[in-house]
């Protein structure tokens, strides 16, 4: 066996993906030994890099990549290119501060939310976004499907959860206490950025227990930016109407 063929069935045997299957080939007359070392570990590094990121992109389920750029803070008022420049720093994931985004459809909730996701992604850190409908699923079925017991166990390992569209339909007090219970798990430990259509009175209603309602929102907005968002929205500002005078 040559040299090659001897440093990939090594590589192989401890594990060395890339190394395994694409050893760089150099003469010797070209590198040193210690250079060669180099070189192979810098390749598995920046492959196992890579391959971490796509793990994780894909347990976020962010269903599209939004960017921070592709905001446009001419169609909703309530925060500034200096504020959205502060949150890309990420420093309030470390902090465990949540973030919760206030407002009609269309001002821009969701597309910040995801934003922030990819970002974080990127960053290297553990995300999952859901909307409140596929996390009650979840919670209610976690017992009985692997898949939600997966989901599950995720959520509680991410550094971030974000929780979209909370406030669109009403939960039942069943449903309402699992995800109270959620919430005071991941108090402390995960950072949320929420989004909903409804400000806190309107959380009320839709949860339809003031009591609980109030522990939520004192566990949620401890350490918590609110950001209330408001304007005409990106939808209604770039309608496009099918009927043109020709």
């Amino acid at each position: 066996m040559n040299h090659q063929g001897e440093i990939k069935l090594l590589a192989k045997q401890l594990g060395l993906a890339n190394l395994a299957n694409n050893a760089p080939v150099f003469t010797l007359e070209s590198v040193s030994h210690e250079e060669y070392l180099i070189e192979c570990l810098k390749a598995e590094t920046i492959y196992r890099e890579q391959k971490s990121h796509e793990r994780r992109l894909k347990q976020a389920q962010l269903p599209t990549l939004k960017t921070l750029d592709e905001y446009d803070t001419t169609t909703s008022t309530g925060i500034t290119d200096w504020q959205i420049k502060q949150l890309s720093t990420l420093s309030w994931i470390d902090g465990i501060y949540n973030i919760i985004f206030l407002g009609p459809p269309g001002t821009g909730k969701t597309h910040l939310a995801l934003a922030l996701g990819n970002l974080a992604v990127q960053a290297g850190y553990k995300v999952f976004f859901t909307s409140i409908d596929n996390l009650i699923h979840i919670l209610k079925t976690h017992e009985i499907s692997t898949k939600s017991t997966a989901r599950l166990k995720w959520i509680k390992e991410c550094d971030l959860v974000i929780i979209d569209d909370l406030g669109y339909l009403p939960l039942s007090r069943v449903e309402t206490n699992m995800f109270f219970r959620l919430i005071s798990e991941l108090y402390e430990n995960t950072s949320l950025i929420i989004t909903s259509n409804k400000d806190f009175e309107g959380w009320a209603e839709m949860l339809g227990d003031n009591a609980l309602v109030t522990a939520l929102l004192d566990r949620i907005t401890h350490h918590c930016q609110i950001v209330g968002l408001s304007g005409d929205g990106y939808r209604r500002a770039n309608h496009k109407d099918m009927f043109v005078n020709l």
